[in-house]
C-alpha cells in the first residue's frame, strides 16, 4: 500500500532517511510529508520507530471537487462499510489549501455528513461523531481542487510519546526535539547537553537516538489498533521485539547525557519524566542557573531552546542571549552549540558568529537553528 508520513517544515529529509531505514520502498520528499510504500508491518512499524513523524496516513482515495455538493459525492463514491460500522465513532480531520474551499471545519463537517448520510440510507441508523476517541480517525486534504482521503493509522499525533507525565512552559515538541538533534548529526557517540532543559524533552530524545530505542515505546494505543483489520498477531511480534530492544538497550551509554535548569518546577518535572521513562542512570540532571553549569569535557553536541522574548523584557532577554554567548566561549570548547530561536534581534548578543542556519518552526513561530562552533583558541589553531 502506499502510505504518507506527516512531519515538521524542515524535517523532511530526515524522515525520509528513517524510512528507509527500516527498508520503505519508493520514498518521495513532499512539503511537510514523505510518501513510501509498504505492507502492514511496515506502517506498524513506522509508527512506532519513526522520530520525526507526526502522523501515519493511509490513503484511500482521490477525488476533484471545486463545490460542496462535489466534495459530499466524491467523500460519498467510498464504500464506508469497509472500514466502520455503524456502531463505530469516528472523526475527520480537514487540511485545505485552496481557492474552492477556505475553512477546514466546514470541509470536515461536510465530509462526515457524506459518511453517515451513507450509513443512514443503507442501515437506517448512523454512526456517532467522537472528535478525543474515536474508532476511526480520518483526514480529508484538499490542495486547490484535489481532494485526498485517508485513514489516520497514527490516531494522537506521533509527539505524544507518552514519557511526559507532566509539562513546563512552552514545552519543546517531542518530534521537533528529535528533529533537532538529527540535523546536529549527533550520534550518540559523544557527549550531549541541553544548559536549559525545561521539561527534559532534549535529553530524553538524545539517549532514546543513542540507544536506538524507538520513541514511541511507552505509547498506550496507535489509531491502527482499532481498525477492522487490525493484524494483531503481526502488532504483537513488532511491539514485543521493541521493547525488548527497550530492556536490553536502556542500561548504560559510555558517554553523558546532561540536562541544566535554573527552575525548580522544570528539574522536577523533567526528573519525573526521565525517571518514567527509565532513564535516570543515563541522563544527569543538574539544579543549576546556566552560568553556573558547566559541561562534561571531552566535546560533543549542545542544544539549546532559549526564551524567545514574548515574557521578558527587551532587556532581560538581551543580558539572556550576552549570558549565554559568554558561557559559551568560556565553557563550551569542544562543543558545536545549536539555538533555536526567533529573537534575531537577540541572537546577535550572543557576540559569536553562526557557522550554519537552518530555518525551522517551534509551533507557529518561524525561528532560526544556529550552529556555534566552539574552539580551543582561534579558529586558525584549530585548523592547523
Amino acid at each position: 500500500m502506499q502510505l504518507t508520513a506527516k512531519t515538521l517544515h524542515g524535517l523532511e529529509e530526515i524522515l525520509a532517511t528513517e524510512l528507509r531505514a527500516l527498508d520503505a520502498q519508493n520514498v518521495q520528499i513532499q512539503k511537510r510529508a514523505v510518501t513510501f510504500d509498504g505492507d502492514t508491518a511496515l506502517m506498524y512499524k513506522s509508527n512506532l520507530y519513526l522520530r520525526t513523524a507526526i502522523k501515519i496516513l493511509q490513503p484511500i482515495h482521490t477525488f476533484e471537487a471545486i463545490n460542496e455538493q462535489q466534495l459530499y459525492d466524491g467523500v460519498q463514491q467510498i464504500d464506508w462499510s469497509q472500514y466502520m460500522k455503524v456502531t463505530d465513532t469516528l472523526a475527520i480531520d480537514g487540511v485545505v489549501n485552496s481557492n474552492y474551499f477556505n475553512h477546514s471545519g466546514y470541509v470536515a463537517l461536510k465530509s462526515k455528513d457524506a459518511i453517515v448520510d451513507q450509513f443512514r440510507d443503507k442501515t437506517g441508523e448512523r454512526p456517532n461523531v467522537d472528535t478525543q476517541n474515536p474508532t476511526l480517525r480520518i483526514n480529508i486534504h484538499i490542495s486547490d481542487n484535489v481532494c485526498n482521503i485517508s485513514l489516520d493509522a497514527s490516531g494522537e499525533p506521533l509527539f505524544k510519546r507518552g514519557y511526559r507525565l507532566e509539562r513546563d512552559i512552552a514545552p519543546l515538541n517531542e518530534v521537533l526535539a528529535a528533529g533537532l538533534i538529527k540535523l546536529t548529526g549527533w550520534d550518540g557517540q559523544s557527549n550531549f547537553v541541553d544548559p536549559m532543559c525545561g521539561s527534559g524533552t532534549l535529553p530524553i530524545e538524545a539517549a532514546l537516538i543513542a540507544l536506538d530505542i524507538p520513541p514511541a515505546i511507552l505509547r498506550k494505543e496507535f489509531g491502527f489498533e482499532k481498525w477492522n483489520n487490525f493484524d494483531e498477531p503481526v502488532w504483537k511480534q513488532i511491539r514485543e521485539t521493541a521493547q525488548q530492544k527497550f530492556e536490553d538497550n536502556r542500561k548504560e551509554f559510555q558517554y553523558m547525557i546532561q540536562g541544566s535548569d535554573m527552575s525548580g518546577k522544570a528539574y522536577r518535572i523533567s526528573t519525573e519524566n526521565i525517571e518514567h521513562i527509565g532513564f535516570d542512570k543515563i541522563i544527569k540532571l543538574n539544579y543549576k542557573p546556566l552560568d553556573e553549569y558547566t559541561p562534561p569535557s571531552g566535546g560533543g553536541i549542545a542544544v539549546m531552546n532559549p526564551p524567545y522574548g514574548e515574557r521578558m523584557k527587551s532587556e532581560d532577554i538581551t543580558t539572556l542571549y550576552k549570558m549565554i554567548g559568554d558561557n559559551l566561549k568560556k565553557k563550551y570548547a569542544g562543543y558545536d552549540v545549536w539555538i533555536l530561536s526567533n529573537n534575531i534581534e537577540a541572537i546577535k548578543h550572543i557576540g559569536l558568529h553562526p557557522s550554519r542556519k537552518i530555518a525551522m518552526f517551534n509551533g507557529s513561530l518561524e525561528c532560526k537553528f544556529l550552529k556555534f562552533a566552539i574552539y580551543e583558541g582561534s579558529k586558525k589553531v584549530k585548523k592547523q
